[in-house]
């Protein structure tokens, strides 16, 4: 039999390698920059072009390069931080594997400017594809420029994979937030198709998260820190009452290197159970240093996992910080037992000329038996800040529930049979709140009110995203909000549908949009604009982190359990025929949003059976 084993050629293991460490434009612009803060450098510019899939520019003040070293950066694992196998227990450097470059090169055209503090000139090399296609002399500043153009040109299939330039640039606004929470101290600054996303000037840790998230986070963070013999711990945790419902906006830096650990998460989560609710996730930036030997960061090649010696005691130290934090800034309430708490305490004595005698006052002119006018409504679901759409006419036939034996409760409504049922008055009783109860043939049916209203808002937010002709309704003082960029970003990419949903939303300035509208089917009674928009945005990335769902049908659903009811809300006699009108019309009445009923029945055998003697 002959040899079938072969060496693989130098630019198809450099691909391979590449679909590891370069799996995004935001893949690569990690490496870059991690690589510039290697180099020394204390101000960073990024530059983007087609959300980095044309064109990523990093341009650094760092130490430079040798001409032998800008040549040898691009071979598989030639690195200037490692000499031995025991330096990998030692390494306090962002980069150190040396396949960064190499992988970069395989599947991009890639341009390097570099110059060293005493040459006189500086060294311009270009790569396509792993081969090198020119070598010159070239004049420019001390430190480097990287040019990477046409991310995977030679790797279409990869290419395909891309997302939506919101998307990518979304993936890149995250590595930058994280090498730039990582390194205060250093200038940074972001470009993308000429406008500036970002400039960062030297600073403290707070002003750093206040610069990239907003000035509203000022006020939002609570300092942690803690030194101990296994590690130091310094950051800033976030105020329970703004934590949100998705993730995103936690941090951990293990010796100043970005890292994903669920362990040491749970540890913070605990620490907030008894203030938070479970589907909650609050804000922290949290730094650790430890000695390098007790870690191993050589695990993944993105280098964001990370092994520990004892990771139990790293996480009891964590989850105390945290918890001593917490109280220390009276967010969770306490209780001073030594303090005496008598009445005299609770009383604030007052002068005499100080103390003002009750008065009483009362109208002359009152007559007790003259009929009150009582206001008229105009529609009758004006409570509802008209959210639910006036009643249809006609629809008083959809109310023929068919006569059935005795079924379980769970028993799914069989609407193709209502021609068969008696027709029922729409007479409807409200259930503490929450569920409207009324009389059919066979027994009485329930319906979860805010599932319903749930499942009338999703089928017509669904619907005016296909026909993209949601009405709105005109604000009488436009909103303006703020929004962090990587939100920023989000919303560009949305901003077609959630004009279809009937938001009358522009852009206006950096990172600021206008709301001068919200839909009609909401209304703007009970609803304030900008936190309608912010809790529509939240939603919507938690159904993408969790559902994976479609665009659409994330925003649907995004906006129709952000507008519907709530458990509480009081319903008139004609609002909960409005509701259950609007019920039965839906193309799926029978199920809510997350899959379970929105009606049950409940037949007369069923109650009788309630009474019978044992």
């Amino acid at each position: 039999m002959s040899d079938i084993i072969q060496l693989l050629p130098d630019h198809i293991a450099n691909q391979i390698a590449a679909g590891e460490v370069v799996q995004r434009p935001a893949s690569a612009v990690k490496e870059l920059l991690e690589n510039a803060i290697d180099a020394g450098a204390d101000k960073i510019q990024l530059i983007l072009k087609d959300a980095g899939k044309a064109l990523i520019q990093v341009i650094d003040n760092g130490s430079g390069m040798s001409v032998a070293d800008a040549k040898l950066c691009f071979a598989r694992h030639a690195t200037s931080k490692l000499r031995k196998a025991e330096d990998l227990f030692a390494i306090r450097t962002m980069g150190f594997r040396g396949e960064a470059m190499a992988s970069i090169a395989a599947i991009a055209q890639v341009e390097l400017k570099t110059k060293t503090a005493t040459a006189e000139l500086g060294v311009c090399i270009r790569i396509e594809g792993s081969e090198f296609v020119g070598e010159e002399p070239t004049a420019c500043a001390q430190g480097t420029q990287i040019l990477v153009k046409n991310l995977f040109y030679n790797t279409p299939a990869r290419r395909n994979f891309l997302k939506s330039n919101a998307a990518e640039m979304k993936h890149i606004l995250d590595e930058f937030q994280r090498v730039a929470l990582a390194h205060p101290e250093i200038n940074f600054s972001l470009h993308s198709e000429g406008a500036e996303i970002y400039r960062l000037p030297p600073s403290t840790l707070k002003q750093r998260i206040v610069h990239l998230f907003g000035n509203n986070y000022n006020e939002r963070l609570i300092p942690v820190e803690e030194e101990t013999t296994i590690i130091n711990l310094k950051g800033f945790i976030g105020k329970p009452q703004y934590a949100k419902k998705t993730r995103g906006e936690q941090f951990f830096f293990v010796n100043n290197r970005f890292i994903k650990d669920a362990y040491l998460n749970h540890a913070i989560l605990k620490a907030y159970e008894e203030i938070l609710p479970d589907d909650h996730f609050p804000f922290y930036v949290l730094f650790i240093e430890i000695d390098p030997a007790q870690v191993d960061v050589n695990v993944h090649p993105t280098k964001t996992e990370i092994k520990y010696v004892d990771e139990k005691s790293i996480y009891a130290i964590l989850h105390a910080a945290i918890k001593r934090s917490i109280g220390r800034f009276n967010i969770s309430p306490s209780i001073d037992f030594n303090q005496e708490t008598g009445f005299s305490q609770l009383i604030t004595p007052k002068a005499m000329e100080d103390i003002v005698p009750p008065s009483i006052s009362f109208n002359p002119d009152f007559n007790p038996f003259a009929a009150e006018q009582k206001p008229k409504r105009e529609q009758a679901y004006a409570t509802l800040g008209s959210r639910l759409s006036p009643s249809p006419s006609g629809w008083d036939d959809l109310y023929k529930i068919t006569a059935k034996e005795p079924e379980p409760i769970q028993e799914k409504l069989n609407w193709e049979e209502a021609e068969e049922a008696t027709n029922v008055a729409k007479s409807y009783m409200q259930w503490h709140g929450r569920y409207i109860v009324s009389q059919i043939k066979s027994g009485i049916m329930i319906i979860d009110q805010q599932a319903a209203h749930e499942r009338v808002l999703y089928e017509k937010f669904l619907a005016h995203l296909e026909d993209r002709k949601g009405a709105s309704q005109q604000s009488l003082f436009p909103q303006t909000i703020n929004l962090s960029a990587s939100d920023f970003v989000l919303v560009q990419g949305l901003l077609e549908d959630i004009r279809s949903l009937g938001f009358q939303v522009r852009e206006f300035g950096k990172n600021t949009l206008v709301i001068e509208g919200i839909p009609v089917d909401i209304g703007a009674a009970q609803i304030n604009e900008i936190e309608l928009f912010e809790q529509l945005l939240e939603s919507y990335k938690q159904n993408q982190q969790e559902l994976k769902l479609s665009k659409r049908d994330s925003l649907a659903k995004s906006m129709a359990k952000n507008a519907a009811i709530k458990i509480g809300q009081v319903l008139s006699q004609q609002e909960m025929n409005v509701l259950v009108d609007e019920l039965f019309a839906c193309q799926n009445p029978n199920f809510s949003l997350n899959g379970k009923w929105v009606v049950q029945t409940l037949s007369l055998a069923e109650i009788a059976q309630k009474f019978e003697k044992y």
